[in-house]
């Protein structure tokens, strides 16, 4: 495998997980103790030292948030970003290497996960990817590639061929991680109008137009500041502001948005850190996620290893940093809600950890003990558990 400065980074430090083995989830809403469950999905790196044979599947207390191993979609590689269609039927997971694929996945009543198929996308390394909100066409980001590829759903859930590949262009201040476009996040807005690419290497933020015939049309281009490193993107519930989490520079920013034209303009960044952070080692910021009552913004800080609470305030306009809470981790990449409990899946550790959320000031608690597994880096609860 070709080492980049991404899989460098992320794979520094990186410990060794506990495979997951099968290839069914067997999960029920009730089991035999009487504790009722959920399925999950966990995405890993399958070419890594310790990482997994494929799409991890896991079961949880809906209760405790307590993990159990429960199989694995073995031969699926590199599928480190996975998202569930609308009705829970089908799963589609990226193909994170050289010559990028995106692979969609049929779950059976009973959870049993297979293959329908997989597509080229057409782009390096993709890392993110998303439904278009018409539900007629997956689009995923090409990290090392710097490009956007959109791919039409089949009647069947599976991947018909490529219908349009967008490649950004440009580059940031920082000759190691912005020497060129590196799409980290595509995503559709709220109102489902359009799509927006966050690209780290340009410290931009892109939104589309996806049309009929499943091609791409650029609405605006949003420039966030100089060396920032944007990676990720989430909404607000009411749809009129958004917070980017910079890997760069360890800030969130605010924009405003036009959800009519979909133009996002960047405000006020406030620091994922507290004042007395220590420098080393370095800290990247991944994953932002929004409650959905809209109050609260959780950002996981890989480095620090902890996850920043914001306090939502002025309808969405301002965060306001409250605190950390380590997150009994090693670099925490993606964060993931299911009720009131929100699970991180820590990379380098090979540990998924679990914590409850207070609904009244979002802070964190930890529920349940630290599931292993091989390098995650993506949760997903399943709609259909």
């Amino acid at each position: 495998m070709v080492v980049n400065r991404r899989r460098f980074i992320a794979a520094t430090g990186a410990g060794v997980g506990t495979l997951m083995i099968g290839s069914t989830a067997g999960t029920t809403a009730v089991n035999a103790a009487g504790t009722r469950t959920s399925r999950a999905y966990l995405g890993t790196y399958t070419t890594w030292e310790g990482g997994g044979t494929g799409i991890g599947i896991a079961s949880y207390d809906t209760a405790t948030g307590a993990l159990t191993a429960t199989g694995a979609l073995e031969g699926v590689v590199n599928p480190s970003f996975l998202v569930e269609s609308p009705d829970g039927r089908h799963l589609y997971a990226v193909g994170e290497t050289s010559e990028g694929t995106v692979t969609a996945v049929a779950v059976a009543d009973d959870g049993t996960l297979s293959v329908v198929g997989t597509q080229p996308t057409g782009g390096a390394d993709p890392c993110h990817l998303t439904l278009d909100p018409s539900g007629r066409f997956l689009l995923a980001a090409n990290y090392s590639s710097g490009s956007v590829s959109v791919h039409p759903l089949r009647a069947d859930g599976g991947l018909g061929e490529r219908t349009d590949l967008v490649r950004h262009s440009g580059s940031g201040p920082d000759p190691e991680r912005q020497e060129g476009p590196h799409a980290h996040q595509v995503l559709p807005d709220v109102a489902g109008r359009y799509v927006v690419a966050v690209d780290l290497g340009t410290d931009e933020v892109t939104t589309y137009t996806v049309e009929d015939a499943g091609t791409l049309t650029t609405t605006s281009t949003a420039a966030f500041p100089a060396g920032m490193g944007p990676r990720h993107l989430a909404f607000h519930p009411g749809g009129e502001f958004a917070y980017v989490a910079g890997e760069l520079d360890s800030t969130v920013v605010t924009a405003a948005y036009d959800q009519a034209t979909g133009v996002l303009t960047p405000g006020r960044a406030v620091s994922t850190l507290p004042p007395d952070a220590p420098g080393t080692p370095r800290n990247y910021p991944a994953e932002v996620l929004v409650s959905p009552c809209g109050r609260f913004v959780h950002v996981s800080n890989r480095g620090h290893d902890s996850i920043a609470l914001f306090a939502v305030e002025e309808d969405g306009a301002v965060l306001r940093f409250v605190e950390t809470v380590p997150v009994g981790g090693a670099y925490p990449r993606h964060l993931a809600r299911s009720g009131d409990l929100l699970f991180a899946t820590n990379q380098n550790s090979g540990t998924v950890t679990v914590f409850r959320v207070d609904g009244e000031s979002g802070r964190l608690s930890p529920a349940a003990p630290a599931f292993t597994a091989p390098v995650p880096v993506c949760f997903v609860p399943a709609r259909n558990g």
